[in-house]
């Protein structure tokens, strides 16, 4: 980062404001120079950003508790599976009926990682945005993620908070039922900013509470510490074969999974704190 400096990027439906680690709590407005696009084709994304942020000008009031647009511009939103010991467990479980638990053992001792297709910009929704449950689904999850932000030439340059949403009934059902299970409307939503700073410590902290009609149904934590698979190692697997021109956000597995008897409800609150970055919250529907 540029002299140390990191920086937390939100976009609201009409605007951007740019917070530096040097001025926490103050937002600068930026009012043109800056495009999630620019950002994550830039070969320096950090540096692209201290100069918007030099430009801005003097800090402005923001409430920082309103509703978020997700940070993307063009980008694609990927996501990695089985990349954490509790993750490997819990997809044996559901897949065990079926027959196909083996494949998500083999997966996670594997040298190649699980990757798959998430979402489109235009699909992904932001924080207090609405997140889905499928209409045809009997068991559903949300599944927090420490999200990377890679840039048009592989670079990891940032992060953000990524809800995985998932139908375990259905994946369960059929391994091959994954892009049905992971890929619909409302079942990805990032934010509520995104982090461009260097990767945090191994011992952050990733948090996830899910609460019904004001009482809190579901708790868990875990830290990166837990991640089986590096950072790096799952972006070089990510571009290989593979060009995103605007760049792309990687998802990188949960290690939060709730217990088999519990599944989301309409009007359930998800709410995922990861230190440093914040917490995105998100209310459900059924789609």
């Amino acid at each position: 980062m540029i002299g140390g400096m990191s920086f937390r990027i939100f976009k609201t439906s009409a605007a951007v404001f740019l917070e530096s680690s040097d001025a926490p709590g103050l937002f600068r407005h930026v009012e043109s120079g800056f495009s999630f696009n620019e950002l994550f084709t830039s070969s320096d994304p950090a540096a692209y950003v201290a100069v918007v942020y030099d430009d801005a000008g003097n800090e402005v009031s923001f409430n920082p508790d309103i509703p978020f647009a997700a940070p993307l511009g063009d980008q694609e939103v990927w996501a990695a599976g089985v990349t954490y010991f509790r993750s490997r467990t819990a997809r044996m479980e559901e897949a065990e009926t079926a027959g196909g638990d083996i494949f998500y053992d083999k997966v996670y001792e594997a040298p190649r990682p699980e990757l798959f297709f998430k979402a489109t910009a235009a699909r992904t929704r932001g924080h207090l945005d609405h997140v889905g449950i499928r209409r045809d689904s009997t068991w559903d999850v949300p599944e927090p993620e420490f999200t990377l932000a890679i840039n048009s030439e592989g670079k990891i340059f940032g992060h953000t908070i990524g809800n995985d949403m998932s139908s375990r009934s259905i994946e369960g059902e059929n391994p091959l039922y994954l892009p049905q299970a992971k890929n619909y409307t409302g079942a990805c939503a990032l934010g509520p900013c995104l982090v461009v700073a260097d990767a945090p410590a191994p011992e952050t902290g990733i948090a996830i509470a899910i609460t019904r009609r004001g009482e809190e149904v579901f708790s868990g934590e875990t830290s990166l510490a837990q991640m089986k698979r590096s950072f790096e190692e799952l972006a070089a697997y990510l571009f290989r074969s593979n060009h995103f021109r605007h760049g792309v956000y990687l998802m990188t597995g949960t290690g939060i999974v709730p217990d088999p008897d519990f599944t989301l409800e309409e009007k359930d609150e998800i709410a995922i704190t990861i230190e440093g970055i914040g917490t995105l919250t998100n209310t459900v529907e059924k789609v």
